[in-house]
């Protein structure tokens, strides 16, 4: 028998320790639940997203007068989502009938301030924009946008991407639909619904693992501030933070947060999270905007957004929609009348996902290394910034579908093998510097490598007109009438074997009037122009004109031997284009923040460099290349009336063939080749010239008639020796002269215009 002191005793022990052990697991409970308290309140009252940089291209500005195809603004309208609607004019709809447009335009906060949603009436008369007007008041209206296409992002490393949207934004069919099927108590339990756990524990305790039973809260926990991972623990601990939210937050504020949160699917390796992006990726159109059936397809994603995906699995989706609309409707949260009209809508997804990372992937990279000069690279992934950019998705559309169809033709033409052939394009505002359309190779939804900016080839000819512009800023001793001479050229460096440029065609011309030289791309007498003016200040000039790497200095450079990429000669010719000014190449018009306000402006920046005589002359040597030199085959394309000025570009074994143009309102450099540095047998007129005028042909460029400066005078003078003549004279061709550099010599009227050799006529032919 035991003793009663003993048992006694050893009883009080017992008590004594149970009460330690409780004690000290209420305290470590209370620690853990104080610990959970303060992640809880420290993150959700924090900055809760790291919110990628988004990039928009220019918003389209509609105002008569505007040039602009019918099938251009049809276009632009289905790139924004646009729907045609015979009957609905709310905003995102259009109507249109022969030249007329009737257009519901979306609101959007510009750069400059809110515009609200519009109703516009166009009228086209032919390629131009007649009359703009308000269809409520029929007042004329003077300029309006409409909202700029989203073209991509900088993503933060987990490449979440969300659109934020406040509770008010969100359809309240929506929030019925989402409370109807997730979570009917919403409104009343505390974060936990006591039912739901208990269902749940029983199915875990019959091994059948563990099982959800979530409110709408313990969703938020889970995907805001916890891992996926499946275990007691984990939801244990969910179901404290639940609590916790509930009980420091409205329910407003949960709501919003989980519409903001939850997942919704992929696109590529971008997540899309939040009901808000979600609505663009999948139809396009602002969350506010949409009706019952697209809401409720957005409330059937919740249960798996893989699983339903509409555009993979389009009969689960629409099955996942109906059983929501069903459960509204059970719920009272719908009529019967509207059930029915829901229930017999199509899903109404667009085929494909607007934005993202792949849609101009060439062009945001160039918009990303310039935000970089200014902002650090986490505040780019993280801040949520609005990246206005300059990118014209008319121009960018037509350079794309140049480029891809042209490398197929010339690879079939040519023999090459399929897809050997690459490509980049840049195309610029001839004036400004912003750049309007980058193609960074003929898989233009590549994120790769970006042949436009990074790949550096010889650029041949390209660099002859530096060596003119040279010569021209001479003008006591060179004009575009001065003869050169094309004859045969043997140059000694020390230490280097002796060089013997050659001309294409593998002849000699003798005395050549420097327009014609140019013209037709003589090797030999541009040398010798280059040799007599210095190696060094030929090169200095090209820096002079914005290319900013240090450049050789060898005979060799003269031709083209130097590699630069796409944009860096955009840039050398944009300094032409513009009559002299360099204006540094820009892809940015206005940074905002996440709130809208203005961060930072780009603005225009202007240093005239070339007097505006030379380069007046050096434009109108170009326009000679186009009517009567190597460029003549882009008459094809274009009319002569727009009288554009160009140069193509050949290196040594044919393995580059580039273009560089301009109008009255674009420059252009196409550039092709192949990676492997092969030749390509093609010259730049045979090849690189055909993309650009394809591209251009497509929109209907401005003629280019830059205006005469004060000191240049137009002369009359022999096409052959460059002495002044009649206008009457046969064979007479009207220049432009610097003030006082005219000839004064005269030459007799007998003087017969010249015309390409022979050879160059039949190179040219089979080009």
């Amino acid at each position: 028998m035991d003793n009663p002191v003993l048992e006694k005793f050893r009883q009080s022990f017992l008590r004594k320790r149970l009460r330690l052990v409780l004690l000290s697991f209420a305290l470590l409970l209370s620690g853990f639940v104080l610990y959970l308290d303060l992640t809880v309140r420290a993150q959700f009252e924090g900055k809760r997203w790291a919110l990628p940089a988004r990039v928009y291209a220019r918003p389209l500005e509609l105002y008569p007068g505007l040039k602009l195809r019918p099938e251009q603004l049809l276009t632009e309208l289905a790139m924004l989502g646009y729907r045609d609607s015979g009957d609905s004019l709310d905003p995102g709809h259009y109507r249109h009938d022969q030249d007329r447009f009737t257009i519901a335009t979306r609101p959007f906060a510009f750069w400059d301030g809110a515009q609200p949603a519009l109703q516009l009436r166009a009228d086209f008369d032919g390629d131009r924009l007649r009359t703009l007007a308000d269809l409520k008041t029929g007042q004329p209206v003077t300029l309006a946008r409409l909202d700029p296409l989203l073209i991509g992002g900088i993503y933060p490393a987990h490449n979440e991407d969300r659109v934020l949207v406040k509770l008010n934004e969100v359809p309240p069919l929506l929030v019925k639909g989402l409370i109807a099927v997730e979570d009917r108590k919403f409104y009343t339990h505390h974060g936990v619904d006591p039912r739901g756990v208990g269902r749940a524990l029983v199915t875990t305790l019959r091994g059948a693992g563990v099982q959800g039973g979530s409110t709408l809260t313990q969703q938020l926990v889970k995907n805001f501030f916890l891992t996926p991972e499946r275990t007691l623990r984990r939801k244990f601990t969910e179901m404290i933070m639940a609590q916790l939210l509930e009980l420091h937050y409205s329910k407003d504020e949960i709501l919003e947060a989980y519409a903001n949160e939850i997942y919704l699917g992929q696109d590529g390796n971008r997540a899309i999270h939040g009901f808000g992006l979600a609505s663009h990726f999948y139809f396009n159109r602002p969350l506010s905007q949409l009706d019952l059936p697209q809401a409720a397809l957005l409330v059937g994603l919740v249960k798996g957004p893989s699983y339903y995906d509409p555009r993979r699995h389009p009969a689960r989706a629409l099955s996942r929609r109906n059983l929501v609309l069903q459960e509204m409707l059970q719920q009272q949260a719908i009529t019967q009348q509207q059930y029915a009209a829901a229930r017999a809508t199509g899903l109404g997804v667009v085929e494909q996902a607007p934005g993202g990372t792949s849609l101009y992937p060439a062009f945001v990279e160039l918009v990303h290394r310039q935000l970089r000069r200014d902002y650090h690279e986490e505040d780019l992934r993280s801040e949520g910034l609005q990246i206005f950019s300059s990118l014209d998705p008319l121009v960018q559309f037509a350079g794309e579908r140049a480029l891809t169809t042209r490398l197929t033709q010339l690879e079939k033409a040519r023999r090459i093998p399929p897809n050997a052939l690459e490509g980049a394009v840049v195309v610029s505002n001839a004036q400004n510097g912003e750049i309007q359309a980058l193609v960074g190779g003929r898989n233009t939804r590549y994120e790769g490598f970006n042949r436009a900016l990074d790949t550096e080839r010889p650029v041949g000819s390209l660099i002859k007109p530096v060596i003119y512009l040279t010569a021209l800023q001479r003008p006591d001793s060179y004009t575009l009438a001065t003869l050169l001479d094309d004859s045969p050229l043997v140059w000694r460096e020390r230490g280097a074997p002796d060089w013997e440029p050659h001309n294409y065609d593998k002849a000699f011309h003798g005395q050549v009037p420097l327009r014609l030289a140019l013209a037709n791309s003589y090797n030999v007498s541009s040398v010798r122009l280059g040799l007599s003016l210095g190696v060094r200040t030929v090169m200095d000039n090209v820096r002079r004109l914005g290319v900013e790497r240090d450049l050789n200095t060898y005979a060799s450079s003269l031709l083209g031997a130097d590699g630069l990429s796409p944009l860096e000669v955009t840039q050398m010719y944009e300094t032409i284009a513009s009559g002299g000014f360099r204006v540094p190449l820009r892809a940015i018009r206005e940074v905002l923040t996440a709130e809208g306000q203005p961060l930072q402006r780009y603005s225009l920046s202007i240093e005239q460099v070339i007097e505006p005589g030379p380069a007046y002359l050096i434009t109108s040597a170009l326009q000679g290349v186009v009517r009567e030199g190597t460029a003549d085959g882009l008459n094809k394309f274009l009319s002569p009336d727009i009288h554009v000025a160009g140069k193509t570009g050949t290196t040594n074994d044919l393995r580059d063939s580039w273009f560089a143009g301009y109008t009255g309102d674009r420059l252009a450099v196409v550039w092709i080749g192949r990676d492997d540095n092969q030749p390509i047998n093609m010259t730049g007129a045979g090849g690189a010239m055909t993309v650009w005028g394809d591209m251009m042909a497509r929109l209907d460029p401005e003629p280019l008639v830059p205006p005469r400066p004060d000191n240049v005078e137009m002369v009359s003078v022999d096409a052959v020796t460059g002495r002044r003549a009649d206008d009457n004279c046969r064979g007479a061709v009207s220049l432009p002269f610097i003030n006082g550099s005219a000839p004064v010599e005269t030459a007799p009227c007998a003087a017969s215009s010249p015309g390409p050799s022979i050879k160059n006529w039949f190179k040219r032919l089979f080009e």
